[in-house]
């Protein structure tokens, strides 16, 4: 049995950097990762799908380019190329994360954890040997892997998830998507701009159930005008195969319908990977879905075990993952007393144009009885997006009337996870609505259109 002092479990986004800055502090430090180093972020996640969707977004404008006057002459997708590209970008994000890890002395297993006692983890390499690992702090980064609802007939088709359609070097000719949130409409919109008839199947009323009525309109909207075919409310019955199609029947309300694809991609949502690790040796407790419960610490209910990153449930976000790791470290090594409850949770869907969130939405300010007016302003009205053809979407912010502090926003805008960053800047620093509107901003960014934004509340 190798004895260490920390051993983390889950190569991801907070295991890495905690991993790294534990070692640093003379703390004998193993690393157990049963696939790729960077997690789902960098192998699956955030840096392969920016990547391609960054090439979709190319051959649209190049697609549509008559309307900024410029007339292209022929224009053909090299799918394969764009998945070398994807895969070199991964590749180097993942080398460098290695090459960090072993810098600071990491030990490194590369193999499946399972857990013999509360500080006892039994590590299964891929030539099936064992060794046996024990430290007084484990932190759990094992993260989720692609959920697959029971719907008869799926298992027995060749269906895609987020992590194997990034393989595909054949643009899929009609791909059915399971799913309506913020994975499937990135992928949906992607592949539709690289070719693909997309047609996405949402078992919600809207689309990305948790946002407002009035953004979930306008991306439906602003998908719909790409050429996707969108149903919501829709349930999938069962999938089948008939040659080299792939079927699905629907019901939509009364309605009935059978969809015919090349391709399936199921997105409706994660699974936590904790069956691998074998809670049942300790005194770790999970929810009805698996996931690891921990307290406003990140502690699990097994003294010296923390879990970090999805795996534990609650936003699933890489920057949430890495904040994860901030309130451990800090906290075992710099007496704080740093919490997950009151942390700030941005994030952004890389839709074109994006949706960019911070904060309260309608309903759920609601729901809280708290008072809120709105400032809203479509994005026709500012001038950057005017100039630059990007004049899809709107900026939404929740204003307390008493206070004029911002509760929240939704920004659909080019770049609208920046304008959303500017907001969550303000909300951090207390900054109100009537010093947005009256703070000077370089003309003309989108930055300036916060000036008018919050102009609509005089009205």
């Amino acid at each position: 049995m190798q004895k260490f002092d920390a051993i983390v479990i889950g190569s991801g986004q907070g295991g890495n950097p905690l991993a790294k800055k534990m070692a640093a502090k003379g703390w004998k430090t193993a690393m157990v990762e049963q696939r790729y180093a960077g997690g789902t972020c960098i192998n699956d996640g955030c840096t392969p799908t920016k990547a391609m969707i960054a090439c979709a977004k190319v051959a649209h404008t190049v697609f549509h380019s008559k309307l900024w006057g410029i007339h292209s002459h022929g224009c053909m997708v090299d799918l394969p190329f764009i998945v070398a590209r994807k895969n070199n970008i991964v590749e180097e994000f993942r080398d460098s994360t290695v090459k960090g890890l072993h810098t600071k002395d990491v030990a490194w297993f590369h193999g499946t954890a399972a857990f013999t006692d509360n500080k006892t983890v039994k590590v299964t390499m891929d030539n099936n040997e064992t060794t046996l690992l024990t430290a007084d702090h484990i932190f759990i980064n094992t993260g989720t892997t692609p959920h697959i609802p029971p719907i008869p007939g799926l298992t027995d088709v060749p269906y895609l998830t987020s992590t194997t359609i990034l393989d595909e070097v054949v643009v899929p000719r009609s791909l059915i998507i399971l799913g309506g949130s913020y994975v499937a409409l990135e992928m949906g919109q992607l592949y539709q701009r690289l070719g693909s008839n997309v047609t996405v199947i949402e078992t919600s009323p809207q689309l990305v159930s948790r946002e407002d009525p009035d953004v979930a309109a306008v991306i439906k909207k602003m998908l719909e005008s790409e050429g996707l075919q969108i149903y919501t409310g829709t349930q999938a019955e069962r999938v089948t195969k008939k040659g080299k199609d792939i079927l699905v029947d629907i019901v939509t309300g009364t309605s009935r319908e059978t969809l015919t694809g090349t391709h399936i991609l199921v997105a409706t949502g994660r699974t936590p990977q904790t069956a691998a690790l074998q809670l049942q040796h300790t005194q770790i407790l999970t929810d009805e879905k698996g996931y690891i419960q921990v307290n406003d610490q990140l502690e699990t209910t097994a003294a010296g075990i923390y879990a970090l990153g999805d795996v534990k449930g609650g936003p699933a976000f890489t920057h949430i993952s890495y904040n994860d790791h901030l309130i451990i470290y800090k906290n075992l090594f710099e007496n704080g007393t740093f919490s997950a409850k009151s942390r700030q949770v941005p994030y952004c869907m890389f839709t074109d144009p994006q949706l960019g969130r911070i904060g309260m939405t309608e309903k759920e300010a609601m729901k809280a009885g708290i008072p809120f007016k709105i400032a809203h302003l479509s994005m026709d009205k500012v001038a950057r997006a005017i100039e630059t053809g990007q004049t899809r979407g709107f900026l939404k912010a929740l204003v307390h009337p008493q206070t004029d502090a911002i509760l929240g926003a939704a920004v659909i805008s080019a770049e609208g996870g920046e304008i959303m960053s500017l907001l969550q800047m303000a909300m951090l620093g207390g900054i109100t609505a009537a010093q947005l509107r009256e703070m000077v901003f370089a003309h003309p960014l989108y930055a300036e259109s916060l000036n008018n934004l919050f102009m609509t509340l005089e009205k």
